[in-house]
């Protein structure tokens, strides 16, 4: 494979070969999708609103100490990243009660939950990526026992990094998901993207979704939510 030729592609972003073996362009795409890919749509705008967001995230994380595999951003829709080898863990953080959680305890939407919950779900389309524990990530070898406490440390700091942020902007961030790589030096960083696709954000006052949940429950104006949370992060509104 040479520079330029696809490395990857997912259902939100491409993956692009550079001249540089230990660097990857991203570039968002407008695609939509909602209950592992069955629901789907082109949502134009949301591509550039998702690169500026996790541009602006993983900038802020950076600069607080969290090493991610961020580079730089090189237009409206790419950015350069470190190339690294995903774990194919999703590490998920709840702050308040929401989407599967609320269904599988019972605690109405919105309930506020006495510390952060940190859940492991094993990235795997075919079994719908499902809820594991530590015991299944060790018998199935998908990361080693300090890959996984590394992860969890990390996620929450991300966690109290984030809430301190978005509560100056009013925004309640309820829920989150990470993902996680290791470098050709075998250092774990965070990867993949923090934005409206992977983030659930609720207006603190009034309670309204500004994520992809307004796409999944079919509430619609789901870029405007998007561009206003760019737009609370100090992004221009005509972006």
């Amino acid at each position: 494979m040479r520079a330029g030729d696809m490395l990857y592609e997912g259902k939100a972003k491409q993956l692009f070969l550079t001249e540089d073996p230990g660097v990857v362009r991203v570039k968002y795409k407008d695609t939509a999708t909602a209950f592992n890919g069955e629901k789907r749509a082109v949502l134009e705008g949301k591509g550039e609103m998702n690169n500026r967001i996790s541009t602006f995230f993983f900038r802020y994380l950076n600069e607080h100490g969290i090493p991610n595999h961020f580079i730089d951003a090189i237009s409206p829709l790419e950015q350069l990243v470190r190339k690294v080898d995903i774990i194919p863990l999703e590490v998920v953080v709840r702050n308040i009660a929401a989407g599967t959680l609320s269904k599988r305890t019972g605690l109405p939407e919105g309930t506020e939950l006495r510390h952060p919950v940190v859940e492991l779900y094993y990235k795997d389309d075919a079994l719908g990526d499902p809820l594991i524990n530590e015991d299944h990530v060790s018998v199935l070898q998908l990361a080693t026992e300090e890959q996984l406490k590394e992860m969890r440390e990390m996620a929450l700091k991300v966690n109290d990094l984030l809430k301190q942020l978005m509560e100056q902007e009013k925004i309640l961030l309820v829920d989150f998901k990470l993902e996680f790589g290791v470098d050709a030096e075998g250092k774990l960083l965070l990867a993949d993207e923090i934005s409206p696709d992977t983030c659930r954000f609720w207006d603190a006052k009034t309670g309204e979704k500004l994520d992809k949940d307004r796409f999944r429950r079919d509430l619609g104006q789901v870029v405007e939510a998007y561009r206003e949370i760019w737009t609370r992060l100090g992004g221009k509104k005509d972006v």
